[in-house]
């Protein structure tokens, strides 16, 4: 596969007086047709990389590059964002008075596009995310899943390269938030879209195929998706606990001191554990 997005020491800072460095010389990579989950707490730059991505913020220094195009000598970054990335927000921002149709049409207006292509494609990509049966509905009268599913039609409205999903299942309980991230994982595949999702939620990053996490505007971590299994060691490895067992600080493992622990020292079961964690590490 080729190469879709490069980003070169991306570093964005916010303010004039104490200043905070959202972003703080960010590499990465991806490629077309990947699908990839950006993690970590709030204020980790994780919407802020998404914002530049997209073009919605441009950089403090470092450069991001799309398709091998700089976005910084792009002429017009409407123009690009309205051909290239396809944006899904945790709220959908469908406009009330438009129905699903006619919100899915909204970016394709801009657009040489004839009226009747237009009603083609919105109908065609309403049926695409199982709404055709909706399609002269409000969204005050479909549910919050039914919106976020107009949502993402939406973004597919103009064909785009690429497709930015900023905390898509957020505000949808856990039945809707899963048939959204099918959703999407479907259209990776049918369609080849590449697709990037920030989210909080680790089950939301592993319908992907790579997580990349992310704590004070770095990336601390950048791993394909495994089994459940290697998922949880993983995961393990992340946290506070696994940390200790790494660093073999046994004073840090508090209640599991005992059981893991003896005379000051790790058991072989837990040297065992901590290998296998160093080598996913």
């Amino acid at each position: 596969m080729t190469e879709l997005i490069e980003t070169r020491t991306l570093t964005k800072i916010y303010g004039d007086g104490e200043q905070v460095r959202a972003l703080d010389g960010v590499d990465i990579t991806i490629r077309q047709g990947e699908m990839v989950t950006v993690m970590g707490p709030s204020g980790s730059g994780k919407s802020t990389l998404l914002n530049m991505l997209g073009g919605l913020d441009l950089p403090s220094s470092g450069q991001v590059l799309i398709d091998g195009q700089d976005l910084a000598e792009v002429r017009s970054l409407d123009r690009f964002r309205a051909q290239t990335v396809g944006f899904v927000f945790q709220l959908h921002n469908l406009l009330p008075t438009l129905t699903a149709r006619e919100n899915v049409e909204v970016p394709m207006r801009g657009q040489p596009i004839r009226r009747r292509a237009r009603r083609t494609r919105s109908k065609e990509l309403l049926d695409l995310v199982g709404l055709g049966d909706r399609m002269a509905h409000l969204p005050s009268q479909l549910s919050g899943g039914q919106r976020q599913r107009v949502a993402v039609a939406r973004a597919l409205a103009n064909e785009p390269q690429l497709i930015l999903a900023d905390e898509p299942t957020g505000s949808l309980d856990t039945t809707a938030g899963d048939e959204i991230m099918e959703l999407l994982v479907e259209l990776n595949r049918s369609q080849g879209a590449t697709i990037i999702v920030v989210t909080h939620d680790r089950r939301v990053a592993r319908a992907t195929e790579r997580i990349l996490t992310m704590r004070d505007g770095k990336i601390t971590d950048d791993h394909t998706v495994a089994d459940p299994l290697t998922e949880d060691l993983h995961e393990l490895g992340q946290s506070r606990l696994g940390k200790s067992l790494l660093s073999g600080n046994v004073e840090e493992l508090g209640p599991l001191r005992q059981a893991l622990a003896r005379n000051g020292h790790f058991t072989p079961e837990a040297e065992r554990l901590v290998e296998i964690l160093r080598d996913l590490a």
